[in-house]
């Protein structure tokens, strides 16, 4: 009751509103499990053995950082970064230089690089801001200046070894922090059972403030089995890597990166700017919104989180080397597109993102163990992204 005044109860959806209403998360999800299973019988079991479950990630790391970062982009307004790549091996160079050839420390020559990637990021987000030259444009010129660079700093050599330091970065893992009672690593397993907890945590008090607050709220049975299937995954995922060597730095790296921008876009007032200039410019505008400000904000993130998929890739090839960073910006951007964000902006997740990723990861995977050749991988990778536009093309005209 509140001013004398009975409140409105909760309306409990059907089960078919509510997956109309999540279509486009709850069909990436059920691509990528059906993809996992196609893929787990084709392979004999192959694919979800727990050395390749680490391997994918590891493999697929520097295009999870990108997704994140493209998201934003073109949620933005369909927009895209096509330096992501350049900028990516740019930073690389530079790293590679400074710790291999100059003895320069690891942290110091990672700081640089991370700067490097912020003062990138301003160089083009004030064209694109500022001067409003098309995001396409201005990145494409982006694209070429710095691969350009990249192949003066290296000039036309590959750079390597690092330290193993700087390896340990996309291939080092974390230290078992608990006895070695089985011949499993418990870190993943305990770091995943308290993941676990939190989650429930977490989702049964947000249904509890819908429905006190007279909010739409999912039926239970499908609250419940969504939990199960979520949590279920996450430990057998932790199982994978206990089973192996344990959890990976670079993982960790992605779960703080993905958590921060899940956050960002979902709890924060900067974060629903974004999604409210990509859902019409105007109107932000309008309400008070500095839309310039916002894309400039934007594009900076992108190349910082480039230049992070740069050093971690590096660290992963444990070189930097001319050709290094092409065809990152096309992994990313199918990536997002896959993952359920629109190509006229306003719509998009994190997670989703991740999902994407997560199905360009297994399709690259599976089909390499399988033996299917480069040609036909990017053949049947193009037909994936392109059905997962056509379905956003699709479910706008239904919504309609």
């Amino acid at each position: 009751m509140e001013n004398g005044k009975m409140k409105p109860a909760a309306k409990v959806t059907s089960i078919g509103y509510t997956i109309r209403t999540n279509m486009r998360q709850y069909a990436m999800l059920i691509a990528l499990i059906v993809i996992m299973i196609f893929f787990q019988i084709a392979t004999d079991g192959v694919l979800l053995v727990p050395m390749n479950v680490t391997n994918l990630i590891l493999q697929n790391s520097y295009v999870l950082i990108l997704a994140i970062g493209m998201t934003l982009c073109i949620l933005t307004g369909g927009n895209i970064d096509l330096s992501v790549g350049s900028v990516a091996a740019f930073t690389a160079a530079i790293v590679g230089t400074l710790v291999i050839n100059k003895k320069m420390d690891v942290t110091l020559a990672l700081t640089i690089g991370l700067l490097i990637g912020a003062v990138i990021g301003s160089w083009q987000g004030f064209w694109i801001a500022y001067v409003r030259i098309p995001p396409f444009i201005a990145t494409l010129a982006g694209m070429l200046i710095f691969r350009g660079l990249t192949n003066t700093i290296l000039k036309g050599l590959t750079l390597s070894p690092f330290p193993r330091s700087f390896q340990k970065i996309s291939s080092g893992y974390i230290p078992d922090i608990f006895p070695n009672l089985t011949n499993l690593n418990m870190t993943p397993i305990v770091i995943a059972a308290v993941s676990s907890l939190l989650l429930l945590y977490v989702q049964i008090r947000n249904r509890k403030r819908k429905f006190e607050n007279s909010r739409e709220i999912m039926p239970r049975s499908l609250f419940v089995a969504q939990l199960i299937i979520v949590i279920l995954a996450i430990n057998l995922f932790a199982l994978a890597l206990a089973a192996h060597k344990g959890l990976p730095i670079i993982l960790v790296i992605l779960g703080v990166l993905i958590f921060v921008y899940h956050f960002f876009t979902t709890k924060t007032v900067p974060g629903r700017y974004i999604y409210a200039l990509g859902g019409n410019e105007k109107a932000a505008i309008l309400s008070g919104i500095d839309t310039k400000k916002v894309l400039f904000f934007v594009y900076l993130n992108m190349s910082v989180l480039s230049a992070i998929a740069g050093i971690a890739f590096a660290a992963r090839t444990n070189s930097a080397f001319p050709l290094m960073g092409n065809g990152f910006e096309m992994d990313a951007i199918a990536a997002c597109f896959i993952g359920g964000a629109s190509s006229t902006g306003g719509i998009g997740t994190v997670i989703g993102a991740i999902i994407g990723a997560l199905v360009m990861g297994v399709l690259n995977n599976g089909m390499s163990i399988m033996g299917i050749g480069s040609d036909w991988q990017m053949t049947i990778k193009g037909f994936v992204l392109l059905m997962a536009v056509a379905f956003d093309v699709y479910s706008k005209t239904k919504s309609k």
